[in-house]
């Protein structure tokens, strides 16, 4: 595929994409002797935009952020300029993020900022060539979209996948007929809300109800409201428009995998198996270090299958009896793995940069050796007595002390008067007192 001329006209009109000066010769080539300006997008509180962002800064880029307010991205020191993603407007924020910071590469760090670019792709054709070059094929913007379209493919390929099936009505529990526990998964959902394990029909057709139905007006006004939840009006107005699918429960060891790829060629992945995480369905706190050849053959399949660019993640479950890797899920976006520096490869960003430079990676020599990985700071918040703390590595960004202090801290909703409020209103009586005493 052959752009010669993917933007053209400048003006410095903000309001148009004319200013922004791509002199790509082709896609996947930068103009020698020029920094890459990377745009990181991160509608959610996570830590690992922050993470990345550092990343990169060391690559060399120059790098700007999208992100609400006291978002960690606004506490890295080193950012050419910061972006508000607005609450009521989020993708006409970021269109106007991405017109303002003249970026080279548009890097997505969690799914609500995927399905805005998706969303732009879709309503401004001028943009997408550069949402393209950063995200890859417009034909897997569908498939990454649902689950169920996901997996199928992934199985054509001949990627072990748990039984999937779509559910639009409760007499598709009906027809379900495998034995033993179900995962129910609502796309569009993510850091595993919109997941449920049941183990009865019954079970299965209450999590139907509740994931398909309209939320009450009063829980979505106060995700809006005290969560910040960037979806949560949605919700209420009409009935989620995401599809649901069930799909077999596989018991086993969770393990993630995330990759930085370039026209469908997988440049470098960083594979663990999670010691410890957040709940049954919820993100890894601790990890360690893995090397599968089933993980890599379904990561090279997928990447070069979709055509993807930048990067992507993938959930397993290894089987308990067998060890096989069951592909359960993917993640359209950078993950909380990205940064990790690991002897012979360093990091994905500077893999990912120096393939876009036409150049080959440097390898630092302040990599990780320990296999046990202690993510920071998910690891204190969620279990500070962990012994990992102690026996793996703690990754700790100690160069940027204002980040870490910010890290520690509730996140910003949480934190807000608001939220304070509520939280005091729904104590009980005697834990009100304890408070207080």
């Amino acid at each position: 595929m052959n752009y010669k001329h993917l933007i053209a006209g400048c003006s410095g009109d903000v309001n148009s994409v004319a200013h922004i000066t791509i002199d790509y010769l082709e896609l996947g080539e930068v103009k020698e002797n020029r920094q890459p300006k990377v745009l990181l997008c991160s509608r959610l509180w996570w830590a690992s935009s922050a993470r990345l962002a550092l990343a990169f800064l060391r690559s060399g880029c120059r790098v700007s952020g999208v992100c609400p307010p006291s978002h960690p991205l606004r506490y890295v020191t080193g950012l050419e300029s910061l972006h508000f993603y607005a609450n009521l407007d989020p993708a006409g924020s970021l269109r106007n993020a991405i017109l303002a910071s003249g970026a080279d590469l548009i890097v997505p760090c969690d799914d609500a900022a995927v399905w805005h670019l998706h969303e732009l792709h879709a309503k401004y054709p001028e943009m997408q060539l550069l949402i393209e070059y950063s995200l890859g094929s417009k034909e897997s913007f569908s498939i990454v979209e649902s689950r169920a379209e996901m997996l199928k493919s992934a199985a054509e390929m001949g990627i072990r996948a748990p039984l999937t099936q779509t559910v639009i009505s409760e007499a598709d529990l009906n027809s379900w007929c495998l034995d033993g526990p179900a995962v129910i998964k609502l796309d569009g959902t993510w850091g595993g809300a919109g997941v449920a394990i049941v183990d009865s029909r019954a079970k299965a057709i209450a999590e139907f109800r509740r994931l398909s139905g309209p939320v009450r007006s009063g829980v979505a006004w106060k995700r809006w409201l005290i969560n910040r939840h960037p979806r949560a009006l949605m919700s209420w107005r009409r009935r989620r428009e995401k599809g649901l699918t069930i799909q077999q429960f596989i018991p086993g060891r969770p393990a993630n995998t995330i990759c930085a790829c370039w026209h469908g060629e997988v440049l470098a992945t960083v594979t663990v198996e999670v010691l410890a995480s957040q709940g049954p369905t919820g993100a890894a706190i601790v990890v360690r270090l893995l090397k599968n050849e089933e993980i890599d053959r379904a990561t090279r399949l997928l990447a070069r299958e979709l055509m993807f660019n930048g990067f992507f993640g993938l959930d397993f479950i290894l089987e308990e009896k067998t060890g096989d890797a069951y592909l359960i899920e993917l993640n359209p976006r950078a993950t909380q793995l990205g940064h990790l520096r690991l002897p012979g490869q360093g990091d994905l960003a500077a893999a990912l940069i120096a393939r876009i430079n036409g150049e080959s990676p440097e390898i630092p020599e302040d990599c990780i050796e320990n296999p046990i990985i202690a993510l920071f700071p998910q690891t204190l918040n969620w279990d500070p007595d962990s012994v990992y703390l102690s026996s793996g590595h703690h990754d700790i960004p100690v160069e940027e002390q204002a980040l870490c202090q910010e890290l520690l801290r509730e996140s910003w909703p949480d934190r807000r008067w608001l939220s304070r409020a509520y939280q005091y209103l729904r104590m009980s009586k005697r834990e009100k007192m304890a408070k207080w005493s």
